[in-house]
């Protein structure tokens, strides 16, 4: 449900937010909101700012104007006294420590064991003691399907299980917002269901908030209560699943549907 009838504070708020690259502007004055626990997928084709968006609020862009706040609190930038202010990179990392991404190509750290990835970030950036980190992360491996391979370097796992080590990675520490970047799309065909399982599982037994860009629109429309068709910086039309896969309303919609549906 969105935040506007639910009444609570936004977990992502974008409001009037433009991102420009060199002479391209990507974003044009964005205003969306995602409710806390909420599930929401960005479809559209592919360069229309997407991913751009997941990259904003993980602080791996700059915005070029406007405003993000996550759970209320501003991301980046905040006003004051009528200007538009860059808040400390302190201030930023506090807020951002709880919102995990998963990308494209896995972004593992490949001299580390799959084990190692995992306990990394949880205990320097959350504190945790190691033997901790390690019985929180083995728990992870074990839903994921990976209890198996903990001292395996990456680069000998499979793409399919490179990126269920991904999604762990994410998952150890403890997100409170999950961005998913076209998760499946570096994988071979046959490696994509195992992954989409995992997701569906956290979508199922976990509130998370999810922000999720995908190309496969049957897990868009199996794990998402909402989803926005995205196209040249704006989005088109919103809505529940079933409306936008069956009876969208936008001409343009209805075209890119057709092209991924086929």
């Amino acid at each position: 449900m969105p935040p506007t009838e639910s009444g609570g504070t936004p977990a992502i708020e974008f409001r009037d937010v433009v991102k420009r690259f060199g002479d391209h502007t990507v974003l044009k004055g964005l205003n969306f909101t995602v409710s806390p626990g909420e599930r929401v997928t960005l479809i559209g084709p592919s360069g229309s700012g997407k991913t751009t968006i997941l990259r904003l609020i993980m602080t791996l862009e700059n915005l070029s104007d406007g405003y993000i706040d996550v759970h209320g609190k501003p991301l980046t930038h905040e006003q004051r006294g009528g200007k538009r202010v860059a808040l400390p990179g302190k201030q930023v990392r506090a807020t951002t420590k709880r919102i995990g991404m998963v990308f494209q190509h896995f972004n593992l750290f490949p001299n580390m064991t799959v084990i190692e990835n995992l306990i990394e970030a949880p205990i320097h950036v959350l504190g945790l003691k190691r033997d901790e980190a390690v019985e929180k992360a083995r728990g992870l491996l074990e839903k994921v399907g990976l209890s198996d391979k903990e001292h395996e370097h990456p680069s000998r796992l499979s793409g399919g299980q490179q990126q269920r080590v991904a999604i762990a990675r994410a998952l150890a520490m403890d997100p409170d917002i999950l961005l998913l970047d076209e998760v499946t799309s570096a994988l071979d065909p046959e490696l994509v269901d195992d992954v989409l399982q995992v997701l569906r599982d956290i979508a199922q037994e976990t509130d998370i908030t999810m922000l999720i860009v995908t190309h496969e629109m049957q897990f868009a429309r199996d794990v998402s209560q909402r989803v926005m068709m995205f196209d040249g910086g704006v989005i088109l039309e919103e809505g529940h699943p079933d409306d936008i896969f069956t009876n969208p309303r936008e001409e343009r919609t209805r075209k890119f549907l057709s092209a991924v549906l086929d």
